[in-house]
């Protein structure tokens, strides 16, 4: 099993930006398909970014891939999401997760990813 803690959630302006961390341990960091997800207020949760374990692969969701960019260290077990432009419909809950067995799997789906954080709170304000 491997524990995640993700940081760097606070309240910000629309238009300004954010970089989300998340720490993984209690495991191999670098064979680890890493993904983020975010679950608003009254909605379901919804698939974010994701990055191979080399970092040279990374998937967006559409309402994000020209604003967050996605990124590893692995030599320090960290995976970040740095968030520009934000908009209100970025408010949510940010998670961080990894994926043991990811390769083969739809690396969008929350089912890929065996191990979550506890998530970290973004609200863009206006």
């Amino acid at each position: 099993q491997v524990q995640l803690v993700e940081s760097g959630g606070s309240v910000v302006q629309a238009g300004g930006s954010l970089r989300l961390s998340c720490l993984a341990s209690g495991g191999t960091f670098d064979r680890l398909v890493m993904g983020w997800f975010r679950q608003a207020p009254g909605k379901e949760r919804e698939f974010v970014a994701a990055i191979s374990w080399s970092g040279s692969v990374t998937n967006y969701a559409d309402s994000v891939k020209t604003r967050f960019t996605v990124s590893r260290d692995n030599s320090k077990n960290f995976v970040y999401l740095q968030m520009n432009s934000l908009q209100g419909a970025d408010t949510a809950v940010y998670y961080c997760a990894a994926a043991q067995k990811a390769y083969g799997s739809n690396w969008r789906s929350g089912a890929t990813y065996g191990d979550w954080g506890q998530g970290t709170q973004v609200i863009v304000s206006s």
